[in-house]
């Protein structure tokens, strides 16, 4: 392979340094190996990500996208010095969201903006980003890393990125026939995930220490615990869909069940959570004590330990659990569609 001449000591002395970036990019190339599938059609390195999409069994075609970012919650990552795990949550976000309309994703495409490109540290990231989208059967082909000194601090960096996926039309999933009886199954999270972390970090001041104390009840320290990565459910999801008529997906991100679960319910009925049906994670009981956060508030922020909440016809309530806990995720019934305009009552 030629050798890349690009330098520029211009450039260099305002504090972009140009061969940072290609030392960047040979270190994540192992780590996208990982995410080829069938379809992927280049390699990084041009102008666009190309994909080949298998037309086999879809009749119409619907391709559906999706994009965020890890938000605040990489304020931990940079104070515990801890970059191979959010990469995973920028994923996540991204195709728990797609999934929720019965899409397959099939590529991903991440964005990091950093104050100082650390080619060791980027490729941390990009290891992240790599697990992520081998959790969700997508492949990572391309990105971008734009060293901006003077706009971000040198040790700080921000991380989005964008899917797409796809689903025949026929296969959507429709909550236009969520009815009044249908069940909704909760599948559990492994924590905070990726939202509500403005709240946390002020709740625990995490920028002023305590990360590395001890929690018996999580069985980790603070830190480790709240940098756990964003649960990925695409495989579990289109497993079930396979078994059941799935009518509606939830993923409870920022805003919590009062601002998720009514997206996918028509007006007039109302998600009724048994909340002894929950089963929540410690996390949640430490935040809402160290804070004194009320429960409204707290199920208005956070996912409270369900990442995802599915609505099915009663009758197909238990296969649809015991396809799920088949698929590994500790799945249960947590509640009812019923008439009403309440949106979500929690009982």
């Amino acid at each position: 392979m030629a050798k890349n001449i690009s330098r520029s000591e211009s450039y260099a002395a305002a504090g972009v340094d140009i061969t940072a970036g290609y030392r960047a990019v040979e270190l994540m190339k192992r780590h996208i190996a990982r995410t080829n599938i069938p379809g992927v059609v280049s390699g990084i390195g041009g102008f666009g990500g190309l994909f080949e999409l298998d037309m086999t069994g879809l009749t119409r075609p619907v391709l559906v996208s999706g994009t965020d970012g890890v938000g605040t919650k990489l304020k931990l990552a940079f104070l515990m010095d801890k970059h191979d795990t959010v990469g995973i949550d920028c994923v996540a976000m991204c195709v728990n969201d797609i999934v929720c309309c019965g899409a397959k994703p099939l590529t991903f495409l991440d964005y990091i903006a950093c104050g100082k490109n650390v080619p060791e540290k980027i490729a941390q990231i990009v290891s992240g980003v790599a697990e992520g989208c081998v959790q969700a059967g997508c492949a990572l082909i391309g990105g971008e890393t734009a060293e901006m000194p003077g706009f971000y601090p040198e040790n700080e960096y921000d991380l989005a990125g964008f899917s797409v996926g796809v689903v025949d039309r026929d296969k959507l999933f429709k909550p236009d026939t969520v009815s009044a009886g249908d069940a909704l199954i909760g599948l559990p999270s492994s924590g905070v995930h990726s939202n509500g972390f403005s709240l946390v970090r002020k709740v625990f001041d995490v920028e002023n220490g305590g990360l590395d104390f001890y929690c018996d009840d999580l069985g980790t320290t603070l830190g480790e615990a709240l940098l756990t990565p964003t649960r990925i459910y695409v495989k579990p999801i289109l497993k079930l869909a396979e078994a059941v008529t799935v009518k509606s997906v939830s993923h409870i991100t920022g805003g919590g069940f009062y601002e998720n679960i009514p997206r996918s319910l028509p007006e007039g009925l109302t998600a009724c959570i048994e909340l002894k049906r929950i089963g929540g994670h410690p996390l949640f009981d430490r935040i809402a004590s160290a804070g004194n956060i009320p429960m409204r508030d707290m199920y208005n922020t956070f996912n409270m330990g369900i990442g995802m909440c599915v609505a099915v016809d009663a009758a197909e309530a238990d296969r649809a659990v015991s396809v799920l806990r088949e698929a590994g995720e500790d799945a249960r019934i947590i509640g009812e569609v019923v008439p009403g305009d309440e949106r979500v009552a929690l009982v």
